[in-house]
């Protein structure tokens, strides 16, 4: 999902300042990644939530204003701990996994991301959170998207991170990159070689989008692999998420048409290794008030391999809009 080319363009003098604008955010030098993915604390209750032919796994926790984190493709709800664990302090924090993906049930369709956002409208009116702070990543980002383009009031603010918009932005262009061959890489023999091999798949990614292999630890890969091993998570994200990119695209035309560029305030947040400071860019094609930060040392996996700086931005972001 991430524009990994990005490195091909900066020069060293560049990067060195990426990394000092990333320190400044923590007060300090990078710091290195926690090592495995830890298990939700007491303070999140999980449920499954009925939605359009389906369920999505929900962990709710805490009180006080509410926050919906979103994740995308190679990583479930599970990727946001981190970062849920601090702000449940104050606030209400709700993390599904998407549909088709992690704990979530498995349909057949519903994957077009305006779909998925009214399946989001309806589970935040159950949990009678009338007005959110979202936080997305990679396939998070689209569902982020048509959820703020198709219910603006709903959304205070807005932090996503390292991904692009389908029909927006530069979305063709990286349509031409050849990392994102995964798009199109889908249908029953293809599932029938991945299935048994899916840590193979998400270990090419994992490889391939990020600063240093090594910062995605093999507990991490031995988790998301046993998720995306379970039965039709892969045939889901391929011939679900993925397939409906190109109806997503027509949508979000018409929705950018119709609404204009997002207003609520947006932090967009790139890994040096990724989009970087290209990724305020990206988002400045569709929302008018919007601020970037790069983390430093990092690839498209912002949360496993440099969390600190992740949750320093988006703390400091959301402090400062709340």
């Amino acid at each position: 999902m991430a524009r990994t080319d990005n490195r091909l363009h900066c020069s060293s003098s560049a990067t060195v300042l990426v990394w000092l604008f990333a320190a400044t955010l923590i007060g300090g030098v990078p710091a290195p990644a926690f090592a495995e993915v830890k298990p939700f604390s007491a303070n999140f209750k999980a449920r499954d939530m009925t939605v359009t032919g389906g369920t999505l796994h929900v962990r709710v926790g805490g009180s006080g204003p509410a926050l919906l984190l979103l994740h995308g493709f190679g990583d479930t709800g599970d990727m946001w701990q981190p970062l849920a664990e601090i702000l449940v302090k104050d606030h209400t924090v709700i993390v599904p996994d998407l549909r088709g993906m992690g704990l979530s049930s498995h349909p057949e369709g519903g994957y077009e991301k305006t779909s998925q956002a009214r399946d989001i409208a309806r589970i935040l009116d159950e949990l009678k959170a009338r007005r959110i702070s979202l936080v997305t990543h990679d396939i998070g980002n689209m569902v982020g998207y048509a959820l703020a383009a198709q219910f603006p009031d709903r959304v205070d603010s807005w932090t996503v991170m390292d991904a692009p918009f389908p029909g927006l932005g530069t979305w063709e262009q990286q349509l031409l990159n050849p990392r994102v061959w995964h798009f199109n890489f889908r249908g029953p023999d293809v599932e029938r070689l991945v299935a048994g091999r899916e840590r193979i798949l998400l270990d090419r990614f994992y490889n391939e989008l990020s600063a240093n292999p090594a910062g995605i630890d093999e507990q991490t890969r031995r988790h998301y692999a046993a998720l995306y091993a379970r039965p039709g998570a892969i045939h889901n994200a391929l011939g679900g998420q993925f397939a409906a990119f190109s109806k997503d695209a027509e949508e979000n035309k018409a929705l950018f048409a119709k609404a204009g560029k997002l207003r609520m305030p947006v932090l967009a947040i790139g890994g040096d290794h990724s989009y970087g400071a290209a990724m305020k860019t990206e988002v400045e094609a569709i929302a008018s008030n919007v601020q970037g930060a790069v983390i430093a040392n990092s690839g498209h996996w912002i949360m496993e391999e440099q969390p600190q700086q992740a949750i320093a931005a988006i703390t400091g972001f959301l402090k400062k809009e709340q």
